[in-house]
């Protein structure tokens, strides 16, 4: 990610040339937005051989080429109506960047949301003319119309869940759309960014949220905080002045207001930092693999759902089958099949947040789960098994907490293997379907993956 470093005195005069430039203003009947952006429709490409496949792609947008990286599931399923995120570059950076993650890697493609997707999710890295988002005469926000309508007609798509996040010049990208196709897009999340791709109309409401370093010397954190409360009022939020770290701290602290428009959160996001999207807490780094940048914007883009509405057919899902608990008092190993490792808490810590994890089982206390009559899984004795926070976002961490009869720590051992959160009815299951030691556990929708099956012991 060290490559951003070389950009940032691009960003800042791109930064001052755009805020001076004007913007037509498009109509928000234009393009895609006859689409509803809030219940689940089928699209064309629903039910149909998938018309485009994982690359590069080009296309003509406001008589130019433009291009763009798809990304879709490992196995993308043409029935099934998957969520589109939209990762747009920085000044200087380019679609390639964001697919591959950069140094990073996988763990950062599309700012760490392609790995936390679990092939659920179709991803869209375009491209910018000269490597930014000018948006002259709206002429980006076109292309991302373009790209929508060729997606959408040759692939399945939910149409309420579409997303778009990017860094600095992305960022103002995002945020752009955020204003003029607020009727499309379901959420924006925007790194570091500011006023910089135009905000055509700009007064409706889109969940919203912003992260932004304090020491920020590219975009000042000032214009985060602009951006933010933007939609703040659109999405009737009652104003606040977050909190944020003091310099030193190298902390991050994230905000969620209240008082906002059922459905249209805003959340903030500011850090010890400067101009940066990878974040890691403790530190001064910059790290697409550590950072805690892509867990939040994950846990925000997930709590939306589809909205009731026609569906294309059928997803699927697996739903599994409910089977009594196991007997009360019984003690043992939980196995996942694929890998044969054993459930386990990490570095056999028994503190209150300790990670559940796979492991070559070894009969140690930290791998033996009691499962009770109240449908506790528990282990020492009196932690159990917990949904993180309550949450029923796919990718929620599995962890151990004090036993409080809450519905997040309550589990249902099914017949067909799987093992269901009964607060979040969702599958236990190892993250990305992963067979090696350490490898952590979290709740996703049941869908009959090998990360989801386990043997009782």
């Amino acid at each position: 990610m060290s490559r951003r470093r070389s950009i940032l005195g691009a960003i800042a005069a791109a930064a001052l040339l755009v805020l001076t430039t004007g913007h037509a203003a498009l109509s928000d009947s234009s393009g895609t937005s006859t689409s509803t952006a809030r219940a689940l429709a089928a699209t064309a490409g629903c039910g149909k051989a998938p018309a485009l496949s994982s690359g590069s792609h080009t296309i003509q947008s406001s008589g130019k080429n433009r291009s763009f990286i798809l990304r879709l599931p490992d196995n993308y399923q043409n029935n099934t109506p998957y969520r589109v995120f939209f990762g747009f570059h920085w000044n200087g950076g380019t679609a390639g960047d964001v697919d591959g993650g950069g140094t990073s890697g996988y763990a950062w493609s599309y700012y760490g949301l392609r790995q936390l997707s679990n092939n659920g999710a179709i991803f869209v890295a375009p491209q910018g003319l000269g490597n930014g988002w000018a948006n002259s005469g709206g002429e980006d926000t076109t292309f991302v119309d373009d790209m929508l309508r060729q997606i959408e007609a040759g692939l399945c798509v939910d149409t309420s869940q579409r997303f778009a996040l990017g860094f600095s010049y992305g960022g103002g990208m995002s945020y752009s759309l955020a204003c003029s196709r607020s009727n499309v897009f379901r959420a924006v999340a925007v790194y570091s960014g500011g006023q910089l791709s135009g905000c055509s109309g700009g007064t409706q409401p889109v969940a919203y949220m912003g992260l932004h370093g304090i020491r920020d010397n590219v975009l000042n954190i000032s214009a985060g905080r602009s951006l933010r409360d933007t939609f703040v009022r659109n999405n009737g939020c009652t104003a606040q002045s977050p909190r944020e770290p003091a310099q030193g701290s190298l902390t991050h602290i994230t905000t969620t207001y209240s008082g906002c428009r059922a459905g249209y959160p805003v959340v903030w996001a500011a850090f010890d930092q400067g101009h940066t999207p990878g974040p890691v807490d403790g530190s001064n780094s910059d790290n697409g693999v550590t950072t805690w940048t892509k867990g939040e914007v994950w846990k925000f883009f997930s709590q939306f759902g589809s909205d009731p509405g026609p569906s294309p057919s059928p997803s699927p899902t697996v739903s599994p089958s409910p089977s009594p608990s196991p007997s009360p008092g019984g003690t043992g190993t939980i196995r996942a099949q694929a890998s044969g490792r054993c459930l386990d808490v990490n570095g056999a810590s028994q503190s209150n947040g300790a990670a559940a994890q796979i492991w070559d089982c070894n009969g140690q206390s930290n791998q033996q789960w009691t499962a009770t009559s109240a449908s506790e899984l528990r282990v020492y004795g009196n932690k159990c098994l917990d949904v993180n926070g309550g949450s029923t976002a796919d990718g929620a961490s599995v962890i151990i907490w004090d036993c409080n009869g809450q519905n997040n720590q309550k589990w249902r051992f099914n017949s067909d293997g799987t093992i269901t959160a009964v607060g979040a009815n969702k599958c236990l299951n190892v993250t990305g379907n992963g067979t090696a030691n350490g490898t952590k556990a979290q709740i996703w929708t049941c869908n009959g993956a090998t990360g989801q099956k386990w043997t009782r012991a």
